[in-house]
């Protein structure tokens, strides 16, 4: 059954209901995603939204939901060219005439209905030979049916408008949005109002234009910053993540859909949140182990060239695997796929997937730190037997064990005497600090 909100009120009810999809997940507010709460105990639910609200996304990034990415475009499609600023009439008159002289359409976004008929006059002085209409949701069906009907079939040329065509409107002639008062719209309203246009073969631009009068806000600032600077096709995941950050998570588990986390910090949050699920799945499902971090500080030269890898999201992608490795099979397929991908491993990649290397060895032995302090090599937390402490310290003599921190510090002095010498980059530290680890 395909429906729209009707589907989940209370005197709907289903015999046999097995699977939900929510198309446009954004649409639809807390008390419906409460009813579909009540069902999910023994249902599928597959939400769909370019730009999902901060708690849905929140629930995503933190494990409460799966989540999957769908960045490929359609092909021949063109990312939107986006321009922020003021409004200046002679630049809107320059938009129109550009979009009308190669016979494309025109979507003008003024979202108050009182004054939309006074706007939709003032276009047509500034462009006469424009034929122009107007949309908003206090129009009759059946009217408003009719000028939409009439946009699609190419009847008129400029449609004034309010917020009713964010979503469901396809018209690939249409390749021009002009967004007046663009600081009163939220940021996944104006991504989704982006995406009316660009949706054929031609190049889409898009103006988001607000009051030179009147000064912006600081959050206002940050959503119009932001799908300025977002515009690639498939940007919808960062705007969507830049909203989270703006308007904060909410209440997960409650009804509050605004919400604030300022005191604990958006890190230690997600970490904190993050944690939580793992140890609620724990017993529930098959799931791995929590992934614990270890501090790795090496005096060498290890990090992916932007020659190499020159994607900056596809560096920071592989940086993050690299850090969650939890033994060698894991690092031998990410190499794999970095020669299969790139070709042969720099000097600096190879050095990177060495402290990969260092770092898994310490995380199968639980440590949480691995650094080079001034003449020692700290390793922590470790307890050793007494046993154990003669043996290293005659194996590297002038080691420290400091019980209080538990901590050892592997003198550098106990190193042979090539370690030395050895410069920044050299593999050198690296298999010394192996072989100390190796003997603990």
């Amino acid at each position: 059954m395909i429906g729209t909100h009707r589907l989940l009120s209370k005197d709907v009810i289903f015999r046999d209901l097995g699977l939900v999809i929510v198309d446009e997940e954004q649409r639809f507010g807390v008390e419906h995603k409460e009813e579909l709460k009540k069902a999910r105990t023994n249902i599928d639910v597959l939400s769909m939204s370019a730009t999902p609200i901060p708690r849905t996304l929140e629930m995503a990034i933190t494990g409460i939901r799966e989540m999957s990415n769908i960045t490929t475009p359609p092909e021949e499609r063109h990312p939107v060219l986006t321009y922020v600023g003021p409004y200046d009439e002679k630049q809107v008159t320059a938009a129109l005439h550009r979009e009308l002289l190669r016979d494309g359409q025109i979507f003008f976004l003024h979202n108050r209905v009182e004054s939309i008929d006074r706007v939709a006059l003032r276009l047509k002085e500034l462009v006469p030979e424009a034929r122009i209409r107007v949309a908003h949701g206090q129009m009759g069906e059946r009217e408003l049916e009719d000028v939409i009907l009439g946009f699609w079939q190419r009847d008129f040329d400029i449609l004034v408008c309010t917020t009713i065509i964010e979503s469901g409107i396809d018209i690939p002639n249409a390749n021009t949005l002009i967004v007046d008062r663009a600081d009163a719209f939220g940021l996944s309203q104006l991504h989704q109002l982006r995406g009316r246009v660009g949706r054929g073969r031609e190049r889409a631009y898009s103006y988001f234009l607000y009051s030179p009068d009147k000064p912006l806000t600081e959050v206002a600032h940050d959503r119009l910053t932001t799908i300025a600077t977002n515009t690639d096709l498939g940007s919808g995941m960062q705007v969507a993540l830049k909203d989270l950050e703006i308007r904060g998570a909410g209440n997960m588990l409650g009804g509050e859909q605004s919400g604030h986390i300022a005191e604990v910090g958006f890190d230690l949050y997600m970490r904190m949140v993050g944690e939580a699920v793992e140890d609620f799945k724990v017993g529930y499902v098959d799931v791995n182990p929590r992934i614990k971090e270890c501090k790795v500080e090496l005096p060498i030269t290890a990090h992916l060239p932007v020659e190499y890898v020159p994607a900056e999201r596809l560096r920071l992608d592989l940086y993050r695997r690299l850090a969650d490795c939890v033994d060698g099979a894991g690092l031998a397929a990410i190499v794999a796929e970095l020669q299969d991908r790139f070709g042969e491993l720099p000097e600096p990649a190879s050095s990177l997937i060495e402290v990969a290397r260092v770092r898994t060895l310490a995380k199968s032995k639980n440590l949480t730190e691995v650094v080079w302090q001034g003449k020692f090599l700290k390793v922590a937390p470790i307890v050793l037997p007494e046993s154990a402490q003669l043996r290293l310290l005659r194996t590297y003599p002038g080691s420290l064990v400091k019980q209080a921190t538990s901590s050892l510090l592997v003198a550098r002095d106990s190193a042979p005497n090539w370690l030395e010498n050895a410069s920044v980059g050299d593999t050198s530290v690296l298999s010394w600090t192996i072989e100390v680890l190796n003997n603990l």
